[in-house]
This record gives structure tokens, sequence and C-alpha cells, in this order.
């Protein structure tokens, strides 16, 4: 590696006239060389010796300022190695030390350890030497397995198994036993699907699975009253609220609070260390909320920087290609992909998965109990180039061999570790609503309300029949626009959208409207959107029925007398989902009018609110239907071939997996049963005849 790193500065002093490895007057080649040799080396020694005191020191900037201090600081250690040289031959301007160090760090990782970072023993056992030093010790011999959780992101449980099938995910494949000489027989995983609630997001699904409870998250976003506030899940200050009400209602501080680790995720689970956190990133960073198993052994190599910032232009680059090719193919559906967006999606796929991976293999390698982390780069492209498209299957790849990645380093740990790999939600294709009909939700309900529309509104279709049917319910004649009555600004609903779910709030009344206070404020509006083509249901509250789900053509009925036999306006929409919007309806902060876009059950399309052509947050499609794959010697998720529903429960199944970890997996003898037995749950390899439940 020093002579790669000899011949590179040497190469770079050639073609960068600002750097100089001679004296002004000229020196032999020997010389040069010498010159080279010791520069190259200096730089190496202060690279392993005081780059990671750097990055100690640097633990509390946050991971996209380190990042970018990197090359300044690579940068610096070059100038300091050339003002070392006694010979004192070595010259270079500042602005071309940073250059020069960023190449040499490159060509390194590309010639060195660093490029065999998904499969070479020598860096596992590098990133193993860094992720302990400084840390607490570990005890030797064997121990009880450690248990990772990595959630795929916005990856259903339909994408899972296609993407498997096309060969697009080796590793899964592998596990679930596809593709081996022995058969069916050698799988080591079985997979599950799950079911979420109404809110089908990450907000209400991975605040339910970290924490165990999902009460009171209507959505990825919604008003509340009481605080006249809008709640985003993915805002800081609203993730450690949410957090900080499911400790409270639970009474536990989450699934990661013995020796834990949370990595890339909106909420901690409790866990001690945590990096990429969103539910801390409001507090000040202190010993107790910084990462050094994550940062540490990802930026204490500067050639890991180098090479994610190489890999972010060219994914920026590749998403600029894609969305131009797509434009000009005429590609439907499609939405805007420009501005900062190929930044955002280099940002999670590349940047959010090598610091995250990082930590994982710094976890796994310090020994800790229970780490979960979340890789959100299938869910950011799926949204703006569709769940199937063949974007979002490059991004399967790269996660397939990320997993591998983690499996392989697992073989370096101190102690066994079972890998369970799950996702939060799935995605659901489709068109948005305004591609379709010209005019927002919030066009409609403004229609609906008698308020100004848009223009561009005005003059679609859509906009035309709501406006008709405002002034069909106000009794007016259609020709008198200028004289329609417009209610007072203070009466305006606040509109949010979450995937193809919306939510219609009107601020002004303290609590959640009644179905007869809508109608009297606004007696076109519920019939505007029901009777809507866009439109699936609505769920409002009734004073006679309590809770109510309107459909078009007048279909209407309590939420209390739907079932999964008796859909009425949900029937389409799955099983399951009466019971979904009944315990939505339960929700303290539910909105005044809860609105479900339209879903074709034939070939599970959506019509999302927001500008997302894979779409996640409501019923309909596969967005509701997750997935778990786990490992076969954990007991099956659930007994007797029963649905898992909800993400609380899916905290269960984990809590119960990790209590299995620290326990006997054995009998001890004949007349005492396994755990598994005293639990009711199928042993393994019973679960083994049919791995994919």
């Amino acid at each position: 590696m020093w002579a790669v790193s000899t011949v590179t500065m040497l190469v770079l002093a050639g073609i960068l006239p600002d750097f100089q490895l001679q004296r002004a007057d000229g020196d032999s080649a020997t010389t040069i060389a010498v010159t080279a040799a010791f520069g190259a080396g200096a730089f190496g020694l202060l690279s392993a010796l005081v780059w990671p005191l750097l990055v100690r020191l640097l633990l509390l900037v946050p991971a996209l300022v380190l990042g970018l201090l990197v090359f300044f600081l690579n940068g610096a250690l070059l100038l300091v190695a050339l003002r070392l040289n006694p010979a004192e031959r070595g010259a270079v301007d500042p602005e071309t030390a940073v250059v020069v160090a960023a190449v040499m760090s490159a060509v390194a990782s590309a010639t060195g350890a660093a490029l065999a970072v998904r499969d070479d023993d020598a860096y596992r056992r590098r990133l193993h030497r860094l992720a302990h030093r400084g840390r607490r010790p570990v005890p030797p011999g064997p121990t009880t397995p450690g248990t990772v959780f990595v959630q795929l992101d916005g990856v259903g449980h339909d994408v899972l198994t296609d993407a498997v099938g096309k060969g697009l995910m080796p590793t899964v494949a592998r596990w679930l036993g596809y593709g081996s000489a022995d058969g069916p027989g050698s799988a080591t995983h079985r997979l599950t699907p799950w079911r979420t609630d109404w809110s089908s997001q990450t907000g209400a699904s991975q605040l339910g699975i970290l924490h165990g409870s999902t009460f009171d998250v209507p959505a990825f976003r919604w008003y509340e009253k009481d605080t006249q506030e809008v709640m985003v899940s993915n805002r800081p200050t609203s993730a450690a609220e949410l957090q900080r009400r499911a400790v409270e209602r639970t009474g536990d501080g989450g699934l990661l609070t013995v020796d834990g680790a949370s990595r890339g995720n909106l909420f901690s689970g409790g866990a001690d260390e945590q990096a990429l956190v969103l539910s801390i990133a409001t507090r000040r960073r202190s010993r107790e909320t910084r990462s050094r198993a994550g940062y540490f052994a990802y930026f204490s190599d500067p050639a890991n920087a180098v090479r994610t910032a190489l890999s972010f232009v060219a994914e920026a680059g590749r998403e600029t290609a894609q969305s131009t090719r797509a434009r000009m193919r005429k590609v439907r559906p499609r939405v805007s992909r420009g501005g900062l967006y190929p930044f955002v999606r280099a940002f999670a796929t590349v940047v959010e998965r090598d610091v995250v991976v990082a930590a994982v293999m710094g976890d796994l390698l310090a020994g800790r109990t229970a780490v979960y982390a979340d890789l959100v780069a299938y869910d950011e492209v799926a949204h703006h180039s569709g769940p199937m498209s063949r974007d979002a299957e490059k991004v399967l790849e790269r996660l397939d061999r990320a997993l591998a990645l983690i499996e392989k380093v697992a073989e370096h740990a101190p102690r066994p570790y079972r890998i369970v790999v799950l996702s939060d939600h799935g995605q659901s294709p489709g068109e948005t609503f305004r591609a379709r009909y010209g005019l927002t939700l919030a066009d409609l309900v403004r229609a609906g309300c008698g308020l100004p529309v848009p223009r561009r509104a005005r003059r679609t279709r859509s906009g035309t029949e709501a406006r008709a049917a405002v002034r069909a319910a106000l009794h007016r004649p259609v020709e008198e626009e200028h004289e329609q009555r417009r209610p007072s600004r203070r009466s305006e609903p606040i509109v949010l959208a979450s995937g193809n779910l919306g939510l219609v709030s009107f601020p002004d009344a303290r609590h959640r409207m009644s179905r007869e206070e809508i109608d009297i404020r606004h007696p076109a509006l519920l019939p505007t959107l029901a009777n809507h083509p866009g439109i699936g249901f609505l769920l409002v509250r009734s004073e006679e029925h309590g809770g109510v789900v309107l459909g078009a053509n007048g279909a209407e009925a309590p939420v209390d007398e739907l079932d999964d036999d008796h859909p009425g306006p949900l029937a389409g929409f799955g099983p399951g989902a009466a019971d979904a919007v009944r315990r939505t309806h339960s929700f303290p902060h539910t909105a005044d009018i809860m609105v479900n876009s339209f879903h074709d059950p034939a070939d599970g399309e959506v019509l999302a609110f927001e500008e997302q052509i894979g779409s996640h947050g409501g019923l309909g499609g596969c967005q509701g239907r997750p997935f778990l794959l786990s490992p076969l010697e954990l007991s099956t998720p659930m007994a007797d071939g029963a649905a898992l529903v909800g993400a609380e429960q899916v905290h269960q199944v984990l809590r119960r997996w990790l209590r299995e970890c620290n326990g006997p997996q054995v009998p001890l003898d004949d007349s005492r049963p396994t755990v598994r037995e005293a639990t009711a749950f199928p042993a393994p390899e019973q679960a083994a005849q049919d791995n994919i439940v």
C-alpha cells in the first residue's frame, strides 16, 4: 500500500502544477522518488495515528458535516506530512493538498483492503480492531446469541418474493433455500407476511416495532387541535414526542433497552448506542447520544469517506440520467425528479447505507446483544421511480449485497448472531391524484367547502364537477359563479396527505367535528368527496352512530357493523380493513375527515395525494403487506398459521425472540420441555418443512 501511495504521489506531482516534490532548481529522479516515498509514508503514518484522534474529537459533529470535513482534514494531514520532510523538498498549495489527499485515498481504496469491504477478511479484521479500540471488553469464549434486525424500508412482501424469483437478491434466495443444490431443505430462514394498520408508513410501523405502541398515530402527518400543531413523523421534534408518548403508554423503554444499538431509525428503541436516530436529533450531543461504534468505525479510515463521496456523485448522476430517459420516453406514470431530489436519493442510497451498515458491522464485532438498523434506499427510489421499476430493482440488488456483508462480518463476531430482516410497510403503484384529475385533494376540499380553487383546477373536469356539486348542495344556480357564498377564512380546513391517505381538519373547532356539524357548515363537502371517482371511502364521526364510513352513491355504514364478511364501502380493500379503520376511529387525534383514495383490486393501484408513483400510508394494494424474514431456529412468528397483524404484534414477536436468545434452546432432559414447546410454538425442524408462511 505504501508503494502504491508513493507512485500515486509521483503521478500527481507530474500532473498538478501546484504540487512539487523537488527544489525549485531541480532534483534527480532518485531524490524525487525518495521525497515521494517519505511523503507517502508520513501521510500514511499520520492517517493511522492522528486521524482516529481527530475523528474522536469530531464525534459530536453531525455526520454530513463530518463527511465534508474529511476532505479538508485529509488535505491538512498531507500538508503536515510534506512539512516533516527534513530535506524540505515537498510543497503544495492547501487547495491542491485536498485534491491530492483525496486521490491518494481513492487509489488506496481501489487497490487495498477498502475495496474488498464486502468480502475481504482482512478488512473485517481491521474493522474489528477499530470497533474495539477504546470500547468495553467483550467476554471471550462462547456466549448466548445476539440478534440483528435489518429493516428494508418500504420493501413489500410481494416485491421481495418477486426480486428473489428474478435472481436480484441471491443472499435472501439462499436463506430461503432457493437455487441450492440441496433443495429447499437447506433453507435457513422462513418468510412471513404481516399486515400493517391503516397508517401504513414508517412513523407508525417503526414506533410499534421498536416501542410496542402505534396508538394515536393516524397518519404520517396530522393536525392536533389541542396543541394547534402539525405532527410529522420524520420531524425530529415530532419523533421525540411520539417516542415519549409510546414509552409513557407502554411503561417500557423499548425493544433495545438491554445492550442495544439503534441505527438509521426514526426512534431509538431504548438503545444506549445510536447513530442517525431522528428522535434524538434535537438533543444536545453527548457521550450517551453519540455512536462511536458507527461513526468511528467508518470515518477513521479516510478512504471510506472518499469512496462514499465518489459513489454519492455517481448516484446523483445516475438518477439524473434515469429521470431524463424516463421523460424522453414519456413513461407513465411519472413525477418530477428534478431540483434537489438527485442529491436526496444519493444520500439515502449511498451515505445513509454506508454509515448504517458500517455501524452495524461495528456493533456485531463489539458483541452487542440487539441491533436494529433501517436502510431507507428502496423506499426513497420507489416513491419516484415506482415500486417495480428497474431503478428500484437496482437498489434491491445493492441491499442484498449489504445483507451479505453483514452476514460475513457476523462470522468474525465474538458471539453467534441471528439475522432477522423485516420491512415496515410496502408500496402501492399508481399515478397521482393530481395527474389523473388535474387537482389536488386540497383543491377538491376547497371546492366542496365553497372556497375558491386555483384556476388550473377550475379548468379540469373534476374541478367543474366539484363546483357543480357545491352549487347543487347549496341550491344555487351553476351560472352564479360570482355570487357563490364563501365561508369565512376561519373555517378554511387544513388538508394533509400521507400517501393515498388524506386528512381534513377544521382548526377553529377544538373538538373532532361530527358529520352533522360538517353538513351544517359545508353541506356539499362530504358528498363531493365521497362521490369523486378518485376517492375510495371516508371516515367521519357521527353523533348517532359513532364512526361512519361513507362511500359513493350514498353508501354508508357504522364502523362497528363492518367486518371482513360485511365490508360495506370497504369492499376491495383487503382483509382487516374494517378493524384498521375502527381502531383509527378510536384515536384522540384522528382528523375530522379521513380520506382514503380509490383502489383497484385488479392491479393493486392507488392514487397518491402526494407527488409519488409508489406510495404508502393508507389502505389498498401491497403497501399494507410487509414481510418478516427470520431464522428457522427462532420460533414461528404466530402459532397455528394465524395472521400477524399490526406493528405492535410484531414487537411482541421480536421481544419473544430476544428472550429465546437469552435462554436454553434445547431441553435439559426428556421430561422437561424446550422453550418453544412451553410457548406452544412448533419446533424449528417442523417449521423448516414450510419455510415460507
